[in-house]
Order: structure tokens, then sequence, then C-alpha cells
């Protein structure tokens, strides 16, 4: 089992990873922090947790029975992949980890498995 240090070591570790956040999605702040140069991390992690809820939400509208459970989210821009793996952990709070990839270095189907494997170690 990866303790939330380790876990973003390596979770950095994953090729292209510019910078990572471990963010409580019940309070949208930032549990844990890595690469996070050049960036207020309390807003970011407000705004990540924001997102997450709002598109489970949405996609709750739009789901039979109104109940959805996300497992990653994928946004593609002109400067990045940006994954979100929500997590199911016996912590406080339901825990999303947030991993921002070089779009030019990054191998998004790797990351995004390599980040399935990391955050399994972290919630068993």
């Amino acid at each position: 089992m990866l303790g939330l240090d380790d876990c973003l070591t390596e979770v950095m570790a994953i090729p292209g990873a510019l910078d990572a956040l471990v963010v409580d999605h019940t309070s949208g702040m930032a549990v844990a922090t890595s690469g996070a140069d050049g960036f207020d991390v309390s807003a970011s992690a407000a705004a990540l947790s924001e997102t997450v809820r709002a598109t489970m939400d949405g996609l709750a509208q739009a789901s039979p029975g109104g109940t959805v459970r996300i497992d990653d989210m994928i946004v593609v821009t002109d400067r990045g992949y940006h994954l979100l793996r929500t997590l199911d952990t016996p912590f406080e709070g339901p825990l999303v980890i947030y991993l921002h990839l070089d779009l030019k270095l990054a191998n998004l189907a790797l990351a995004r498995h390599r980040l399935h494997t990391i955050s399994s170690q972290l919630t068993m």
C-alpha cells in the first residue's frame, strides 16, 4: 500500500508528467501536490473538485436511474492531457488524483494504465 507522498512520486514517474495533485473531493482542498509550480494549488484543487462534481451531476441527469460513478476523466487541451481518477478510499473523504501530462511527451493510454495501477495500490 502506498502513502500519499509515495503515490505522487510514482505518478510523477509516469513519462510526460508535469504536475499532480491529490484533492479531497468533498472539501475541494489539495491533500498532496507534486511538481505544482507556477499556479495556485488551492484554487486549482477547488476548481478540479467542482469539475468532477459538475460532470457527475450532468451525467446523472442524462442517465437512467440518475446515478453515475466516474472512474476516470480525460480532458485534452492544446497544452496537455489532464487525467482525473476518483478513488474509493479508507480516508475521511473521497479523493481525486489529478495528473497533468505533456501533450508531446506523454502516452495517454500508458499514463491512464499506470495511474489506475498506482491508485489501486493507494486504496487497498
